[in-house]
């Protein structure tokens, strides 16, 4: 059985670290596991989307329209974007604080209104200020920390030291012990 997860959300905010965290844990659970990631104008704030599949065998990272168990997004109305691709009974986790686009700042057009609570009435949604969290924790750069604490809940197959033990590999060391503390408070919440 295979399974789907999109981490999607702006540049800069660790989208790239969350993936490469999620696939070192499967990997090392003996899973096969397929990333892709797609940038768009990230350096510049724009949209990132990663797609990670794993399962027994897989043979394609990409992730159809109604394919996606979990969709982690960093920003919800970047959750929102993507909502399509998630399936029926697939959970969205995301940050409730609001990030806004150039559009928004410029005044082109405005934010909507209560996005989480949108969502909520659309699909199941597992939502949380991570920046506050982040910043609790030592660092507002955090959030991705943070949220896969969360999404980890939901992959019980995997045990909490191989995702303690993953944060040690591929965080530098001097941010270790805060993105296990960002971890931590993700996964209570």
């Amino acid at each position: 059985m295979t399974k789907s997860i999109m981490i999607v959300g702006v540049g800069g905010q660790g989208t790239l670290l969350a993936s490469r965290l999620i696939g070192h844990v499967l990997v090392e659970k003996g899973l096969d596991v397929k990333l892709s990631e797609v940038h768009g104008m990230s350096q510049r704030g724009g949209s990132v989307v990663t797609y990670v599949k794993y399962g027994d065998k897989v043979y394609s990272p990409m992730v159809d329209k109604g394919e996606a168990d979990y969709i982690l997004s960093f920003e919800a109305v970047e959750g929102a974007r993507y909502l399509e691709m998630l399936k029926k009974g697939g959970t969205l986790i995301t940050n409730t604080h609001e990030i806004y686009p150039i559009t928004v700042i410029s005044g082109a057009t405005t934010y909507p209104d209560a996005p989480v609570k949108k969502l909520s009435e659309i699909c199941n949604v597992k939502a949380v200020d991570a920046l506050t969290l982040a910043k609790e924790a030592g660092s507002d750069k955090a959030v991705n920390t943070v949220l896969l604490g969360m999404l980890s809940v939901f992959m019980p197959e995997i045990e909490l030291d191989s995702w303690l033990n993953a944060i040690d590999k591929l965080v530098k060391p001097k941010f270790v012990e805060l993105n296990k503390k960002a971890f931590l408070s993700g996964r209570a919440v």
